[in-house]
């Protein structure tokens, strides 16, 4: 079996919307700031699933929030987002330095499961 792909579809209204290529349906989470986001939807669509992420309202305010979509399973990550709000940046050196520490987070959740011998 092949490893899920994500593409990006639209965001509106609040809610993120991609595409995963997948035979099976995968099982997805989406992190932000560090905890997985509740109400994620995945429906079957042609050549795969459409993947349904609702942006919470505490992620629409003042700075850069990023989302991490990962396969639960593998703990591999598919994809991300990045939502800034307020001020403009001269630059997304933000964006980039907060998906960072998110990764970093998910890869330091993988290893300590790792080390405890649950996966």
């Amino acid at each position: 079996m092949t490893q899920p792909s994500l593409t990006f579809i639209r965001f509106e209204s609040g809610i993120w919307h991609g595409h995963v290529d997948a035979e099976q349906k995968p099982g997805l989470e989406v992190r932000y700031l560090g905890e997985t986001l509740e109400g994620v939807e995945l429906s079957p669509a042609d050549n795969g699933w459409d993947l349904y992420v609702p942006v919470p309202v505490t992620a629409l305010s003042e700075g850069v929030h990023s989302f991490v979509i990962v396969d639960a399973g593998s703990v591999e990550k598919l994809g991300s987002f990045s939502i800034i709000a307020g001020e403009p940046s001269a630059d997304d050196l933000r964006a980039e330095v907060d998906l960072l520490r998110a990764e970093l987070d998910m890869l330091k959740r993988a290893f300590r499961r790792v080390s405890r011998g649950d996966g």
